[in-house]
């Protein structure tokens, strides 16, 4: 009897925390996890990136992911897969910072073609004010098509990865994008009338 008590006030392994949240959805689970692994998750991120509040980003991306992904993949030892998986998502973040340096206009959204140009024509106030303009038009998106448009086009995620984060349908996906980047369009279109 000793025995049965005392196992069942040991706190629960990964393994089973996992289990556990596969089984009833409890975020408070997934909460423990990253309690857990945090300081190791961030000190990967530094490691990659060497830079703090980007790493401090990216370790809650991380664990935002986790929501998603523990549904989705067999694992056998957290410690070493999160490890894996927080290595990834910085060389992911990585190799986008340096595509959206060297990124080919042909890949861009044709608003952010009409932005890029004007960009080079203006001086640095009307910089500002074109800024400000992607700015409203991203937030006259909806949520749905804002996140899509943001994760595809500001941080290169696939298709795929844009499903994971955020929970849609692949179709879902495809339409957001198309329907955000045509929104973005006609109202940067607009405004540039307007002017």
């Amino acid at each position: 009897m000793f025995l049965k008590l005392f196992s069942r006030s040991k706190p629960l392994q990964d393994l089973d925390l996992i289990q556990q949240y596969r089984a009833t959805g409890d975020l408070a689970l997934v909460g423990e996890l990253f309690e857990r692994y945090t300081e190791m998750v961030y000190l990967v991120c530094l490691k990659y990136l060497k830079n703090e509040d980007e790493s401090k980003d990216a370790t809650m991306q991380i664990f935002e992911l986790l929501i998603t992904a523990l549904h989705k993949h067999e694992i056998t030892n957290f410690k070493s897969w999160l490890h894996v998986l927080a290595k990834n998502h910085c060389l992911m973040y990585l190799r986008a910072q340096k595509k959206r340096t060297a990124e080919s206009i042909d890949d861009m959204p044709l608003a952010a073609v009409e932005h890029a140009a004007l960009l080079e024509q203006t001086d640095a106030s009307e910089q500002e004010l074109e800024l400000q303009h992607l700015n409203q038009a991203l937030n006259s998106l909806s949520p749905e098509q804002r996140a899509c448009v943001e994760l595809f086009y500001l941080q290169k995620k696939s298709y795929k990865e844009i499903a994971e984060i955020t929970g849609y349908e692949m179709g879902q996906v495809k339409s957001h994008l198309q329907n955000g980047k045509r929104n973005l369009k006609i109202f940067m279109n607009k405004n540039y009338e307007q002017e």
